[in-house]
């Protein structure tokens, strides 16, 4: 028998005063049996630094050919796509060639570490591309955060980023590896 997903409710507030975004929004995330609180709520934390009415949560780990987040144009083209993890560099390849804009979130310490290392020669030629690494500390207290019920407030100033759940907080400074060219 197959596991099924566990659903999460949040209501996440954003105020990014880097963009000038204020707003509030109930969300349902899916939480794939393979998937770790940790993963999550880097989604999470994804969503909010590109919150905007039309951003979605996709299918995810269960979909091959799908990111993590997408925003899909009303002509139906890929106008943002969002991973989150330590994907091949072919499928950031092709999420390049379909999408106007694509942002990677890697997370893990020493593993994304790694994976920058093997990875950055091969991606530098995609001008569309982001990547931003999300501190180990700050993943793990991310992962910390999660509940099945969430109220969060994130606030975004000069690229560092503070979420708090009202108890207890998390400050985070992404390390950029590579942004658009």
């Amino acid at each position: 028998m197959a596991l099924s997903a566990t659903i999460f409710k949040a209501n996440l507030q954003v105020s990014d005063m880097d963009r000038n975004y204020y707003a509030e929004h109930p969300l349902t995330l899916a939480r794939h049996p393979s998937e770790t609180d940790e993963r999550m709520m880097v989604r999470l934390l994804a969503f909010a630094l590109h919150a905007g009415e039309q951003l979605n949560f996709t299918k995810g780990l269960c979909a091959d050919d799908e990111p993590d987040l997408w925003q899909i144009s009303l002509t139906n083209e890929i106008e943002l796509w969002i991973d989150v993890g330590l994907p091949d560099d072919r499928r950031l390849r092709k999420a390049c060639n379909r999408s106007q804009q694509v942002y990677l979130y890697s997370y893990g310490g020493r593993g994304a570490d790694l994976w920058w290392q093997k990875n950055n020669d091969k991606l530098q030629r995609f001008g569309n591309l982001h990547i931003i690494e999300i501190p180990e500390t700050a993943s793990k207290v991310l992962g910390k955060l999660a509940e099945r019920n969430m109220q969060l407030q994130c606030t975004v100033q000069d690229g560092e980023i503070w979420l708090s759940n009202g108890e207890q907080s998390c400050s985070i400074a992404p390390l950029v590896r590579k942004s658009q060219t």
